[in-house]
């Protein structure tokens, strides 16, 4: 399957990562199991999970996704042949985000042995703490990166001038670099990214991983109406923000495209994305082997420039 370079950190990456806050909470281990397997078996290798997946169930406590990640590649052998994401920095019970350089070299000694593994592929800094100055968050993954911990770092979610001000710490002094950002960004949320730090990842050469590409299953289409709301655990959290004139704009062109050319909507609008030029791949999460489906679907769709433009028309802001 073709390869996508994230950034400049020699790592890369297959059109589809796999978002794994699904494991502990929508589907268990077993089914975790199973829908990796698959995932690999269709040529994609990359994982995104967070040290925090998935706190915010019932009776979780942070973890359960590495947990399940780390007794899967155990249980396979195939560590080597992974491309592996975690996260760092969101609250795990302290009461706040930390970046802090002893709340970091802590951190990820737990992530490490709940992945059952020696190294993390590609580290990131969840959440911003803007209370801890840049160059001690960079200074500590410097450290974790000498010790062979992790082989490169990357970002989500920070500000247009935390980022710049990150940057500026890696050139002025010789700190580490975020090679690769992931922000929220799909067919529907666009304006946050585009407005954002869009060109400073694409100035400094950064790779792009996108969250929510599907938003939050809206882009499936199995949200039309109130009355689809209750389909899944994300259903209640649509409505307002999606279920409008320009959430119906972009269904439409969804349908046309997807009928055209015999693929679900879904695979329409990760193609969409990976399309995009500062794009290296969205995340989606699969709890079925008809969601996967899908992602083999969107990493084989060319989209004509007349559907690309019917898109980006549909889902103008």
């Amino acid at each position: 399957m073709k390869q996508f370079k994230l950034g400049n950190s020699g790592l890369s990456t297959s059109p589809i990562v796999f978002g794994c806050n699904v494991f502990g909470w929508t589907i268990d281990e077993k089914q975790s199991f199973s829908i990796l397997d698959e995932f690999i078996d269709l040529g994609f290798e990359t994982l995104d999970t967070a040290d925090v997946y998935s706190r915010w169930a019932k009776g979780n406590e942070g973890g359960e996704s590495e947990r399940i990640i780390g007794s899967w590649m155990k249980s396979k052998g195939n560590r080597h042949n992974i491309n592996l994401i975690t996260k760092v920095g969101s609250d795990m019970g302290q009461g706040s985000r930390d970046l802090t350089e002893a709340y970091i070299i802590k951190a990820v000694e737990a992530s490490l042995t709940r992945l059952q593994t020696d190294y993390i592929d590609l580290y990131l800094t969840h959440w911003d703490d803007d209370t801890t100055p840049v160059e001690e968050t960079l200074g500590a993954y410097q450290k974790l990166m000498d010790a062979g911990k992790v082989k490169a770092i990357g970002a989500c979610n920070l500000s247009f001038e935390r980022l710049t001000a990150s940057i500026q710490a890696h050139k002025q002094r010789g700190l580490p670099k975020y090679e690769v950002f992931q922000p929220e960004y799909n067919l529907y949320d666009r304006a946050g990214f585009e407005q954002g730090v869009a060109n400073i990842c694409e100035e400094e050469g950064m790779g792009v991983i996108c969250y929510y590409a599907l938003a939050m299953g809206f882009l499936t289409g199995k949200y039309r109406s109130d009355e689809d709301l209750g389909k899944s655990v994300r259903g209640g959290g649509i409505a307002k923000k999606y279920l409008n004139e320009r959430g119906m704009r972009i269904l439409e062109g969804l349908d046309a495209i997807s009928e055209a050319k015999g693929v679900s909507q879904a695979a329409v609008a990760l193609a969409w994305l990976i399309h995009q030029p500062v794009i290296t791949a969205p995340i989606a999460s699969a709890t079925k082997s008809s969601h996967l489906q899908a992602f083999s679907e969107a990493a084989n769709l060319q989209l004509s420039e007349e559907e690309l433009l019917l898109l980006d028309t549909a889902s103008a802001y």
